[in-house]
C-alpha cells in the first residue's frame, strides 16, 4: 500500500495560524520525534535566548531526522510547540509557515511554559511524521 496524506481544508483563521484542522494518513511508516531544542546552530553558532534561530534550527532538525526516515519536513502531520514567550507565538506562526509551502500544514498544538531544561532555550517542537 502506498502513503496517503490528505490535509483537511481549514478556516481562514486555521491558515492565517498556518496549521490544518486534521491530516488523514494510510499506508506508510509513523515517525514518532522527540522534542529538538537548540542553543547552537547547525554551525555551531550561539544562539541561546534568539527565538528565530532556535526555531529555524529545530525545523532543520527534525527534517533531517526525516530524511533519515525516508520523508523530510513535508512529511510532518503533526507538532506540539512549546514556547517560553506567550509573545513568540504571532513569530512562530510565520515561521511555520515558511516551512510548509502550499499550505500543507501539520495539525499543531502551541503551548506556553514556564522554563526548559536548560537557560537559554527559548522553544520546543516535538512532532509526528508519516513516510513511505
Amino acid at each position: 500500500m502506498s502513503l496517503v496524506v490528505e490535509h483537511l481544508e481549514g478556516t481562514d483563521f486555521q491558515k492565517s495560524r498556518a496549521f490544518s484542522p486534521a491530516v488523514i494518513t494510510s499506508g506508510g511508516r509513523t515517525v514518532w520525534l522527540s522534542g529538538q531544542t537548540a542553543t547552537q546552530d547547525l554551525d555551531g553558532n550561539d544562539i541561546n535566548w534568539d527565538f528565530e534561530k532556535q526555531v529555524r534550527t529545530c525545523y532543520a532538525l527534525i527534517d533531517r531526522t526525516l530524511k533519515r526516515a525516508g520523508g523530510d519536513l513535508s512529511s510532518l502531520v503533526w507538532t506540539t510547540v512549546y514556547i517560553l514567550d506567550p509573545r513568540h507565538g504571532d513569530q512562530l506562526v510565520k515561521l511555520r509557515a515558511e516551512h510548509f509551502p502550499g499550505g500543507r500544514f501539520p495539525c499543531s498544538a502551541l503551548l506556553t511554559v514556564s522554563a526548559f531544561a536548560r537557560p537559554g532555550i527559548v522553544v520546543e517542537i516535538q512532532g509526528i511524521g508519516v513516510v513511505p
